[in-house]
């Protein structure tokens, strides 16, 4: 079991910092990006990251700029996940803030196909989380997710998150609304996983 690292309270609104893992690095999207982005968000069950137009092209590029913004406001923070060696980018995640005082967020994330169903997710998330509960001070992150979505739901379960109910017809894909399931991590459940931010910067 991995200790809980020191609260650093680093200034994460002014640099982000790179979040190391043993096959992962966590950093903020940029320009150069943008081929990789446009990839990611081409998969059709992609996150969309609250970004309202449907042409992934538009989609990157707004995130890679919006992710800079909202940093600097305090309001969200966005990472993109390399490999170690390879640097190929295979994820992108997203934490939000629903209060001003960043105590309880919303993250999302999406995946290539080709990691799916591998330890990617698991890896990203517990950087994540350990960032948002021992840095960035959050005590409670929400996470929605389709209903139908077996293995994100799946892999929700096996970071200990709670299942709080279910969103009838929440949210809107093309012409069909779907149901997605409420979600719940709270830090004082955090226990199992964490794991080390590295305080370095990008």
């Amino acid at each position: 079991m991995s200790e809980r690292p020191p609260d650093l309270r680093h200034d994460w609104k002014r640099a982000l910092p790179v979040l190391a893992g043993p096959t992962l690095t966590l950093r903020e999207p940029r320009e150069s990006d943008l081929s990789s982005l446009i990839d990611l968000l081409s998969t059709a069950d992609a996150t969309r990251f609250a970004i309202e137009d449907d042409r992934a092209e538009v989609a990157a590029l707004t995130l890679i700029e919006r992710a800079r913004q909202d940093r600097e406001k305090g309001t969200a923070f966005t990472y993109v996940a390399v490999t170690n060696g390879t640097e190929q980018l295979v994820g992108a995640f997203q934490v939000r803030a629903l209060d001003p005082s960043f105590e309880i967020a919303e993250w999302e994330g999406t995946l290539l196909p080709s990691v799916r169903g591998t330890n990617t997710f698991i890896e990203a998330a517990r950087l994540l989380g350990s960032f948002a509960f021992g840095t960035v001070g959050a005590n409670r992150l929400e996470a929605r997710v389709l209903l139908h979505n077996g293995r994100a739901n799946g892999a929700l379960r096996k970071l200990g998150a709670v299942q709080e109910g279910v969103l009838r017809r929440a949210i809107r894909r093309q012409h069909a609304y779907y149901d997605q399931v409420l979600w719940s991590l709270l830090k004082d459940d955090w226990s199992e996983h964490w794991v080390t931010t590295a305080a370095r910067v990008h």
